[in-house]
């Protein structure tokens, strides 16, 4: 069977590019299309595959300022030549989903989100411009919002991340989804082999707006607990300002350390809307509750009194009553580690090859 995989943009290897991994080893004779692909930022498994970039990376500083280039993809997209293929799977975040394929040739999205710049967090993507940038983003969002429902109709079957993002695709393209989890390195996350004692709250994430790091700090202003911050981003020097003297700022730590860290804290801190949320599985995988705003992604894999606690506002006040609630409970690393091992690169395969058996079982009657 000849597959091909259209993914947004290769430039770094985050949660979209583990999953694009994990599609490669179910599909190893799939050949990869993308907007922009950076080799040297890519793992083994993705640099040595065949790539076919978009006129994307052809343009002036693609590699490094693809996104403002994001008018042209869709076109981009559709110039891409896929006949010839048994198979498209698409996998979307950025533009992806929206090439023309063949009749006859199923086309499967796993989508990670609907474009959050253009739909549920425009505003505060556009917030961030200045006026002049403004002006050109609202035309531009407005063109590409109604590109982006209009392109959803080439889908044959959308798979969703989390309930959350099926809920957002229901809503902006009228289409039902699938949920497939995607995969978290669990070979990397789990339980000290020996009892550590935890002394400390855990933040890791990107130091962004969006992330909520300043309300975690906040919270624990006059506590008489220490918060650990991991992470770097444009929010960095502004925290460093005024900062608590039970607040240290990490920055960014490697992959060796980050296990340690989860492992030694008494809860993993996380007030993001997110789109699934895979430190909150890494955290569990380590037997680390995980204190969590109850909106998004992170409904689908924190059990709230099990697993952790949910808090229903992003506010300092809403933080410092999850954690006056989690010293008051009591929770079983073990089992909580158990939970997180359902969330394992196996499960993801063998859940997303089912989905695939069906459509192509579907389409062969």
């Amino acid at each position: 069977m000849k597959v091909a995989i259209v993914h947004y943009w290769l430039v770094g290897m985050r949660g979209g590019e583990r999953v694009l991994e994990e599609l490669v080893k179910l599909y190893p004779q799939a050949d990869l299309f993308t907007h922009v692909a950076d080799r040297e930022k890519l793992s083994d498994l993705l640099k040595d595959r065949p790539i076919t970039e978009t006129f994307i990376a052809k343009l002036p500083g693609a590699r490094r300022h693809y996104q403002k280039y994001l008018g042209l993809m869709p076109r981009a997209l559709e110039e891409l030549d896929l006949s010839g293929y048994d198979l498209v799977l698409s996998s979307e975040s950025g533009p992806a989903k929206g090439v023309i394929v063949p009749p006859g040739t199923p086309h499967i999205c796993y989508t990670h989100s609907p474009m959050r710049y253009i739909w549920d967090q425009y505003s505060a993507y556009s917030a961030r411009l200045s006026w002049l940038g403004q002006v050109y983003f609202s035309h531009l969002s407005h063109r590409l919002r109604t590109w982006d429902v209009c392109s959803a109709a080439r889908v044959d079957k959308f798979v969703a991340n989390s309930s959350f993002v099926a809920q957002r695709i229901q809503r902006y393209y009228h289409r039902e989804a699938l949920v497939v989890h995607p995969p978290v390195d669990l070979e990397s996350y789990h339980l000290p082999n020996q009892a550590a004692e935890r002394g400390h709250y855990l933040f890791v994430s990107e130091l962004v707006p969006y992330k909520k790091a300043d309300l975690v700090i906040e919270a624990f202003r006059g506590l008489d607990r220490k918060l650990l911050v991991v992470g770097d981003g444009e929010q960095r020097a502004e925290l460093e300002r005024n900062l608590p003297s039970n607040v240290q700022l990490l920055g960014r730590v490697s992959a060796e350390e980050l296990p340690g860290l989860y492992q030694s804290a008494k809860a993993l801190i996380f007030p993001a809307e997110e789109d699934f949320g895979i430190v909150p599985v890494e955290a569990m995988a380590c037997g680390t509750p995980v204190l969590a705003y109850a909106r998004g992604g992170v409904r689908d894999s924190v059990i709230n009194d099990r697993t952790g606690l949910f808090f229903e506002d992003q506010s300092t006040t809403s933080i410092a009553d999850a954690i006056e609630r989690f010293e008051a409970a009591q929770f079983d690393p073990s089992d909580i580690s158990d939970h997180a091992s359902g969330f394992g690169a196996e499960r993801f395969r063998r859940e997303f090859s089912g989905v695939v058996d069906t459509v192509l079982s579907d389409w062969a009657v």
